[in-house]
């Protein structure tokens, strides 16, 4: 059987993840800002009684921030590490298998996306991203920071 995907829209760009990854979409009406914290990080909120760190994707990907709307905005909820994100995403499409297993990238996507991706992946809509949750929720200075050495840290 081939992987699950859920698709998404993110910058106005259609990208998968993989569902496996994934613990539900929903919609988030409060969102409490916290001082200090790195720039992909749009908030708070709450789910069922646990605190979700929420990430804005367009930051995260050097794509400028989304937009807040009054009322509910969409979200992915994932859980990385015993921690869990709401990923903002512009609108959550469907849920759809993957025809065989990522290859490369073979275009220019930019910085951002060059650092999420891990490959494309053929779905029955077509070649689609298929996107690193975990890079979105490190940010953009995440893969900065993992190739940095530490003797250039210090």
């Amino acid at each position: 059987m081939n992987e699950l995907l859920l698709i998404v829209s993110i910058a106005g760009s259609r990208v998968a993840l993989s569902a496996s990854t994934i613990e539900g979409v929903v919609e988030l009406d409060t969102l409490i800002p916290v001082p200090r914290a790195a720039a992909h990080i749009a908030g708070l909120s709450a789910l069922r009684s646990r605190v979700l760190t929420v990430i804005d994707c367009r930051c995260s990907l050097d794509l400028g921030s989304t937009e807040r709307n009054p009322g509910a905005q969409e979200a992915v909820v994932a859980e990385l590490d015993g921690h869990h994100y709401a990923l903002l995403v512009d609108r959550v499409e469907d849920v759809i298998e993957a025809h065989g297993t990522p290859s490369p990238v073979r275009a220019a996507m930019g910085p951002g996306w060059e650092r999420v991706a891990l490959g494309m992946v053929e779905t029955e809509v077509g070649l689609l991203l298929l996107v690193d949750v975990a890079a979105i929720v490190g940010g953009p200075d995440h893969r900065a920071a993992i190739n940095t050495p530490l003797s250039a840290a210090a």
